[in-house]
């Protein structure tokens, strides 16, 4: 990885594919939601970093809309681990001035989860620094079947007119209307697939693959990630 250099440009939204916590876990003989506990503290970790760096957006793909298909046990040891981080860290993204918002299907997550999500968004709806953007439920081509559905029933009662649809009027359909485009995508674990996250958002977007698992990822990780970044020319198609 080429050095980080804060005197560079700081990419404005990065998006991390977290993966690697199972792997994590098997290789210490522990069970799957240990790994799982120990990504949290990755999370924290790297939300600090962001705010510090000042990257203004960052989005986490938390849980998938396939990882409802994972065993039930593991789900709900999920499920559980989040109602533990809405309730331990809601007062620390209020201190460090973040936004949390939320994307996917989240009538699929139980009720007591949806009830924490409501509330955290709703009290850190002030906040103006980082915008911590959680991918839960979430399938990159559910989103996109999502806005083509709305898209259609507008064509049908006539408020849109099919002849004049282009990319920006597609993506005000989406569920990240509100966010740019991430700059800087990084994975985790080392597996070189983007699996189902933001295919239309990271169209242009620079992708980093490191070898730490996600529990394993800190600060440093993510700088180096920056330092690559700073080192590419974005061309976005041209020359």
């Amino acid at each position: 990885m080429t050095a980080f250099d804060p005197d560079k440009e700081i990419p404005g939204h990065i998006a991390i594919i977290m993966d690697g916590n199972g792997r994590w876990a098997a290789a210490r003989g522990l069970p799957r939601r240990d790994g799982h506990r120990a990504g949290a503290d990755s999370v924290e970790e790297v939300l600090r970093a962001c705010g510090d760096l000042g990257v203004k957006y960052l989005t986490l793909y938390a849980f998938s809309s396939e990882n409802w298909k994972r065993p039930q046990a593991e789900i709900t040891a999920l499920m559980g681990l989040l109602a533990h981080f809405l309730k331990e860290k809601t007062p620390v993204l209020m201190k460090n001035n973040i936004r949390l918002r939320v994307i996917g299907h989240l009538e699929r997550l139980p009720m007591r989860n949806q009830k924490q999500l409501r509330e955290s968004m709703a009290v850190t709806a002030g906040n103006d620094g980082l915008t911590l953007v959680v991918a839960l439920s979430y399938g990159s081509r559910e989103e996109i079947v999502d806005a083509a559905r709305a898209l259609m029933i507008e064509a049908k009662a006539g408020i849109t007119d099919p002849a004049t649809l282009d990319n920006e009027t597609f993506a005000r359909h989406l569920y990240t209307a509100d966010f740019p485009d991430p700059d800087l995508l990084i994975r985790t674990s080392g597996e070189c697939r983007v699996s189902n996250f933001l295919l239309w958002q990271i169209s242009y977007a620079e992708i980093v693959i490191t070898e730490v698992f996600w529990p394993d990822f800190r600060r440093p990780h993510l700088e180096d990630a920056i330092g690559e970044y700073q080192r590419r020319h974005r061309r976005f198609g041209g020359l």
